[in-house]
């Protein structure tokens, strides 16, 4: 279908041309009617036309990584899009984007060498200066965005260093003094079996040995430091009195593990009074010791592989990229990626215990987090409050992240979502964090991210349609 002359003149693409130059277009292009959700054009796809919307509605999108991420759903009429840079010299062979109509649509088609040679008889200095403009910004921005994951990647390996090295530390010390403790047990029993112990004896000591390691495991209530230290000088006294020399060094083990004098009586009365004490209560000691130690390398050991499985749920590897997503996890992994810079900030959670799920993305929701809460961490300048929030009503579900700090700066306030804008002093932060925040939350899934600072500090909302 040709395109009239009065329909390019209408175009604000075209509407700055001489008469005899919109005459040349409208001779060279056509009118391509399209019906609802069709594809105009594929990435991939020889980049042979330039599209320019005349009525309806048009979606442009981006594959990355196996999905389609919108880049602009628009129905203004004059909307361009296909080989719009089909008069550079460093044209792409190719269409870098897919076109869909939205809605029944029709589009002005004109070809690509046509407008390459349209816009070199109107400006030829500016295809230039755009080409370089826009090599120079993509090399830039592509370059911005990578140091500011590899400083975030850095960080948080940094974090999770830090936090594995703390238990893989402790295990490593608790099993060095386990070593000593079981050799020293060996000790004992050899005492022990050279004081020529009946087969009844060495049951009564082991069940004595049973007893008082199940009544280790068995929560105490918190004593005072003045009562733990009568506690350990009442043992200690008992202990003497039956005859164990160095008893203050028993006492501080048997009271940690909840013993009193009573119980060194119970121990005497079951066993036998002719007993080497020395050794007996010495074997009991390093048993005590033992299970001590023991559940200290199973808390550490535990303590790593929650680590590791907070890096799992964070990355989310392991799982389809696009699901329906449980908040919670990925707010609570990615406190514990942050930990280390959160130390000294007093953490509230306020989450709804009936939050519904999210389509989305879970590792992208992470990034959204990790962007706020450390923003938020920053603000506070290691002392503070952070408070994260979750509540849902039938349309959506909320995550509010508030900090206590001084508030945005009101100089920024307006362009705090565009790309390279920081309230971080000079070296700190490339100012990718929030725009990349925003377009994760409304590009990728439909929701929105506002908020609201004063001098009281600074609340952001992240706001994520439920499923209908």
């Amino acid at each position: 279908m040709a395109v009239e002359l009065d329909v390019v003149r209408s175009l604000f693409l075209f509407a700055e041309l001489a008469a005899e130059d919109q005459r040349w277009v409208a001779e060279r292009s056509d009118v391509r009617v399209y019906d609802a959700d069709v594809v105009v054009f594929a990435e991939g796809e020889p980049s042979d036309a330039l599209y320019v919307l005349l009525d309806g509605g048009l979606l442009l999108s981006k594959s990355t990584d196996g999905e389609d991420v919108v880049l602009n759903d628009s129905t203004h009429r004059g909307s361009y899009a296909g080989a719009v840079r089909a008069f550079t010299r460093s044209r792409d062979p190719n269409y870098q984007t897919t076109l869909r109509t939205t809605q029944p649509s029709r589009f002005l088609r004109l070809p690509a060498d046509d407008f390459a040679d349209l816009v070199h008889r109107q400006c030829p200095m500016a295809v230039h200066l755009l080409d370089g403009i826009y090599e120079g910004v993509r090399a830039t921005e592509s370059t911005m965005r990578q140091r500011q994951h590899l400083v975030q990647l850095g960080q948080l390996s940094a974090t999770l260093a830090h936090e594995l090295n703390n238990p893989a530390a402790a295990a490593v010390r608790a099993t060095e003094q386990l070593r000593s403790r079981v050799a020293g047990m060996r000790s004992k029993l050899k005492l022990l079996a050279e004081g020529g112990l009946s087969p009844e004896l060495v049951s009564r000591l082991v069940g004595t040995q049973e007893a008082a390691v199940e009544r280790s495991r068995k929560p105490r209530t918190d004593l005072s430091a003045l009562a733990e230290s009568d506690l350990e000088d009442a043992l200690s006294d008992r202990l003497e009195e039956v005859g164990v020399s160095h008893a203050y060094e028993f006492a501080p083990v048997f009271a940690a593990a909840g013993m009193d004098a009573d119980w060194v009586d119970e121990v005497v009365e079951q066993v036998d009074s002719g007993l080497e004490w020395d050794a007996a209560f010495g074997w009991l000691r390093y048993s005590l010791e033992t299970e001590a130690l023991m559940d200290e390398i199973e808390e550490a050991t535990t303590r790593i592989s929650s680590l590791v499985g907070a890096v799992k749920q964070y990355s989310h590897l392991d799982q389809a990229r696009h699901q329906d997503v449980e908040l919670k996890p990925g707010l609570e992994s990615t406190l514990v990626m942050l930990a280390r810079k959160l130390n000294g900030i007093e953490v509230r959670r306020l989450y709804d215990p009936d939050l519904p799920r999210v389509p989305g993305y879970p590792a992208e929701l992470n990034q959204v987090w990790t962007n706020l809460i450390d923003n938020a961490a920053d603000a506070m300048d290691g002392s503070g409050v952070l408070t994260l929030r979750t509540r849902a009503d039938d349309d959506a579900v909320y995550v509010e992240i508030t900090d206590d700090g001084p508030g945005i700066p009101e100089a920024v306030r307006e362009q705090l979502f565009e790309p390279f804008v920081t309230t971080k002093p000079a070296g700190r932060g490339s100012g990718l964090g929030l725009e990349n925040a925003h377009r994760i939350v409304r590009r990728r899934h439909g929701g929105e991210l506002t908020y609201t600072t004063g001098p009281g500090g600074t609340t952001f909302c992240v706001k994520l349609p439920r499923r209908r």
